[in-house]
């Protein structure tokens, strides 16, 4: 979240934003919050003042009792302090849980290269890398494909737990394991340390990464307890410092996590409703750097292309595109995603996305840099998927099918795959 000292000095920049973003209906948030700022600041001093008078009185009637004086109307008064006190306690909470209810819904400031849009369609382009392959035959729907070829079972998968699952079999469950191990490895030999995060969080932790409306349309819970499925091995690892101060010189630290990640969210996106796109339960390799605020940009960039390199090492045609005001999220400050290429489609659409959260995260979570002056801030976070495996695989089955139904495995991936380069029908 913001700062709330940000939003009180710099409440047109807030504004400004929002208007960016469409988000109208918060712009009267910033005015509050500057309004409950100077209530709560009030409200301390106000509190002072009787804490320090109840001090003073307590002292003074000791003192008068010693000396035999009458202390009757020293100690009426002092026994009137405590219920003022608690009454301030309270607005002084109020105010401050006000305060928290505004700041985490307020999003994120645009980086000033983010283009202005009102939705995904109109995302800017920058470029595109690959020259998608021309088929001379028609392409089977990979969740077809998948079936016909007994490496995928959909049906039992929804009979025993309902659709957006799968039973992954044969070559195809080695395929989702080749992924992660290629993009484990990959990103271990960039220097990135490799973690498995836990893969349930507490509901303190997951605020601190996440939009609040995420409870509600994207995570599970645990009946009972203060747990939740994570939707990314993501949000463990920027958690993992929750409350910590990190010294200046061990920035950056990049951290290469894998987890299955879980997720309510589904829905019919595109010709193929049953297959590996958009799923309850999938695998995924995920990147995450802690920085300080000025090598954020620079990473920023070598996590786009650490994801680029390995898309490229797959052989999968892809584009990147910088997503617009419209489509942005409230966390990150600045986003790029990576689309692979389709082809039965004949579209490109999402694998991978590229974050800078800049504070916002730190800011929730008090994850902090201590410069070598000894000064404390907050520091950058940022993310990037590496491989989302099930993605990948469906772009795999898709552009690497062949005319007799089989589908070549990309050669990067062979030697993960004990020998086998080519799908073939059990």
């Amino acid at each position: 979240m913001l700062e709330l000292r940000f939003v009180v000095e710099n409440p047109e920049v807030v504004r400004k934003d929002l208007k960016k973003r469409g988000m109208l209906e918060k712009l009267s948030w910033v005015d509050e919050l500057i309004e409950l700022d100077k209530k709560r600041r009030d409200v301390q001093k106000k509190l002072d003042d009787l804490r320090h008078k109840k001090n003073e009185l307590s002292l003074l009637i000791n003192k008068n009792k010693k000396e035999g004086k009458d202390i009757s109307n020293l100690i009426k008064e002092s026994s009137e302090l405590p219920k003022r006190i608690r009454e301030l306690e309270g607005e002084f909470k109020n105010a401050n849980q006000r305060i928290r209810y505004l700041l985490m819904r307020i999003p994120n400031i645009l980086d000033e290269s983010v283009p202005i849009g009102k939705d995904d369609s109109e995302n800017v382009e920058i470029k595109r890398v690959g020259t998608p392959k021309k088929f001379d035959f028609e392409l089977k729907p990979h969740g077809v494909l998948a079936e016909e070829l007994d490496i995928a079972d959909f049906k039992r998968a929804a009979k025993v737990v309902g659709s957006g699952f799968v039973y992954l079999k044969n070559e195809l469950a080695l395929l989702d394991l080749a992924l992660q191990r290629f993009a484990i490895e990959f990103l271990i030999k960039r220097g990135f340390t490799f973690v498995e995060p836990p893969f349930m969080l507490g509901r303190e932790a997951y605020e601190g990464v996440t939009s609040l409306d995420d409870f509600e349309q994207v995570m599970y819970k645990i009946e009972g307890e203060d747990r939740y499925m994570i939707a990314t091995a993501e949000h463990p690892l920027v958690s993992m410092f929750m409350n910590e101060t990190i010294d200046e010189d061990k920035l950056p630290l990049r951290f290469v996590g894998f987890s299955p990640c879980f997720r309510r969210e589904i829905g019919s996106h595109g010709v193929d409703t049953k297959g590996l796109f958009r799923m309850h339960q999938f695998n995924k390799v995920e990147q995450v750097v802690f920085s300080t605020p000025e090598q954020s940009q620079k990473i920023f960039e070598e996590l786009q292309k650490n994801t680029e390199d390995m898309f490229a090492a797959l052989g999968i045609p892809y584009r990147v595109v910088n997503i617009c005001t419209g489509d942005m999220g409230i966390v990150a400050s600045k986003k790029h995603d990576i689309e692979a290429w389709f082809p039965r489609e004949k579209a490109y659409k999402e694998v991978a996305s590229c974050s800078n959260c800049k504070t916002y995260q730190a800011v929730r979570l008090n994850i902090k840099v201590r410069r070598k002056d000894g000064t404390r801030e907050y520091l950058h976070t940022l993310n990037n998927t590496g491989i989302a495996t099930s993605r990948a695989m469906r772009a795999i089955l898709e552009n690497y099918q062949n005319r007799d139904g089989t589908v070549d495995i990309p050669e990067v991936l062979q030697p993960y795959m004990m020998g086998i380069s080519k799908i073939k029908k059990h």
